[in-house]
């Protein structure tokens, strides 16, 4: 595995702590350690907890899964961490995290309108706006306490959004972020739909012809099957940047299969339009990591760079020769900047207690 590259921000988001180096003690006390390996015997899509179900404020049925912790393992402050998922993608996208972390401290995942086990969103509320109030709603029904928002590619633009319209949370609701392969503008929006469509179309023919596909998308979902070898090379070049096991690809694969790409379709303008870098200040107000492979072909790393430049005392963990898909790929990467942004988090709950 390629070496990863760090660059930490100048106050590492600890703003409100009395001082760095009381941030470093907390962290040191109340460091809560992903387990190590957890997700490589268990089976894709395996982790699983009794469904909730959250209404949001559109009527739209939210899937919901909690996990809790075992007896004397929940942090200081009752933290929850509640993980936001991609576009095209379910919650089982966080196989690695939720096994390293299960039992470990209270943790939510959710599917996102029209995505997994989630209900099908009207079309016109198929937006970044809605999908920040969704998130809002899910922190209001399922956390009591403090919470640390991670999201992954569209559910990074779900936390930016929650930024933009609730800058009110951060640092009082929420302790600590992580953005993972996201971006808040300035997107190539057929990049991001590449991986959905059959048979190697791609590029301009994307942003040219996405409507007149949605037209006939149960036609593009059946060439999808069709062109499954084709497919799962597209997801495994667009997805990784280094070799990963097949059973990787084909897991990934699956996600973006069981997704009809009249749902792909019905975001596609919301990537075309997003401009928010002007909301993520708000987030240098608590802990926050950037986490982005080198190799990602979908949202680059320049946009990582973007926000970690943005946001105040951010960290930013660049995952060499990776791709997109850096929380499979770099899961063990990823988990310990979460374990540093989850200490850095619980530290602050401490401090303001």
């Amino acid at each position: 595995m390629s070496a990863k590259r760090r660059i930490l921000g100048a106050a590492a988001g600890a703003a409100g702590l009395v001082a760095a180096g009381t941030a470093a003690r907390f962290a040191q006390q109340h460091r809560v350690i992903a387990r190590r390996g957890a997700g490589d015997t268990t089976p894709f899509g395996s982790l699983h907890s009794p469904r909730l179900t959250v209404v949001a404020d559109d009527g739209v049925d939210l899937h919901v899964e909690v996990d809790e912790p075992a007896a004397g393992r929940q942090v200081a402050g009752d933290l929850t961490l509640v993980f936001v998922h991609g576009y095209c993608l379910s919650l089982d996208s966080w196989h690695f995290q939720r096994a390293a972390y299960r039992g470990q401290v209270r943790a939510v995942y959710y599917d996102q309108r029209s995505h997994g086990r989630s209900a099908r969103s009207p079309e016109d509320h198929c937006t970044i706006e809605q999908l920040g109030k969704d998130l809002a709603r899910v922190i209001e029904d399922t956390a009591p306490g403090p919470v640390v928002v991670i999201g992954h590619s569209m559910g990074g633009m779900s936390i930016i959004s929650l930024a933009e319209h609730h800058p009110e949370l951060f640092g009082d609701k929420v302790v600590g972020v992580a953005l993972v392969s996201t971006t808040a503008g300035g997107l190539d929006p057929g990049r991001v739909l590449f991986p959905m469509i059959p048979l190697g179309l791609g590029g301009t023919v994307i942003g040219r012809f996405v409507r007149v596909l949605d037209r006939g998308h149960r036609v593009v979902d059946l060439a999808r099957k069709w062109g499954h070898v084709v497919a799962d090379v597209l997801a495994d070049r667009y997805a990784f940047g280094d070799d990963v096991p097949g059973h990787y690809v084909e897991f990934l694969y699956g996600m973006l299969d069981a997704t009809p790409f009249s749902v792909a379709a019905d975001f596609y303008p919301a990537f075309a339009t997003l401009d928010k870098f002007e909301h993520v200040e708000v987030l240098g107000s608590v802990p926050t990591s950037i986490i982005c492979g080198t190799e990602d072909k979908i949202t680059g790393i320049d946009h990582s760079r973007k926000l970690h430049t943005r946001i105040a005392g951010s960290s930013l963990l660049e995952c060499e020769g990776a791709g997109h898909m850096v929380t499979l790929e770099r899961h063990d990467d990823v988990n310990r900047e979460l374990d540093d942004l989850i200490s850095l988090a619980t530290a602050r709950v401490e401090a303001a207690g």
